[in-house]
């Protein structure tokens, strides 16, 4: 008989793919002169993941070109977007940098997840992540 609990009882572990964790290594060396703040929380981020090869990364797990729906938790609202590159953040169309704090706070969680952040005015912020959108027409 199984006895470990629930997975959503356990803490959450961040699952990223390989390749994506190439270019979160690229993005953070360039990331480290800017904002070393948030550098250091990509790299910890980072090196608590479990890797995989892309082909294995689960679908509700949320990763670059993935739409995700998650509960701000402070405003009780629901919100949409999409984690993509720097160069392809585009706020008008909720795509979302994954070199911002949220975007981090993001990347590997698996849907059921809580996260926090700080928002640019340095304060605390909350979300449980509620849907997690695979595009198969994206491939990173």
């Amino acid at each position: 008989m199984n006895h470990s609990p629930p997975a959503r009882a356990r803490a959450a572990r961040r699952v990223i793919s390989e390749d994506h964790l190439d270019l979160l290594e690229r993005l953070e060396a360039g990331l480290v002169r800017r904002n070393p703040e948030l550098s250091a929380l990509l790299l910890s981020t980072l090196a608590r993941a479990r890797i995989v090869p892309a082909d294995r990364l689960p679908d509700d797990v949320v990763a670059l070109g993935r739409r995700v729906t998650y509960l701000d938790e402070d405003t009780q609202v629901n919100r949409h977007m999409t984690l993509v590159p720097p160069a392809e953040a585009d706020i008008a169309r909720d795509h979302v940098s994954v070199m911002t704090p949220i975007g981090i706070a993001l990347i590997g969680l698996p849907v059921g997840a809580k996260a926090s952040w700080k928002a640019r005015n340095n304060e605390s912020r909350r979300l449980r992540l509620l849907e997690v959108e695979r595009r198969e027409d994206r491939s990173r």
